[in-house]
């Protein structure tokens, strides 16, 4: 990587998104006041960060290499898919499970949603 070849100037550009994100996200899990707010930070712009820096890198040795990376290709599909619904089922559960809002939170909309749901008889039964 010498710097000379305008095809090297988008995957840097492209790993260096990805480091500002990231960086966010570290901020962001440091300020943050709740679970909630910091699994949030966590999730999108980590997910952003990584996605961002896998893309580069692809096409860094498509353009300069002309190597197509099946490994790339399945890592940046899968951080796409897994990380944000991964996030989504760990705030659920902590929010089952109770853990408090931040003083600072304005509203609750999921409570009015599990407030009025009820455990079906059949599951009740089986447990």
């Amino acid at each position: 990587m010498s710097g000379s070849s305008p095809s090297e100037f988008l995957p840097v550009l492209l790993i260096l998104i990805g480091t500002v994100f990231s960086l966010l996200s570290a901020i962001g899990l440091i300020r943050l006041p709740d679970v909630y707010t910091r699994s949030h930070a966590a999730s999108k712009s980590a997910t952003l960060g990584v996605l961002f820096a896998l893309i580069g890198t692809f096409l860094f040795f498509l353009l300069e290499e002309g190597f197509f990376s099946i490994r790339l290709f399945l890592g940046i599909f899968f951080v796409f898919l897994t990380a944000p619904v991964a996030a989504h089922v760990i705030l659920r559960s902590a929010y089952r499970a109770n853990v408090e809002l931040a003083e600072q939170s304005v509203q609750d909309d999921l409570k009015e949603v599990l407030e009025g749901y009820q455990v079906p008889k059949e599951a009740e039964e089986k447990s």
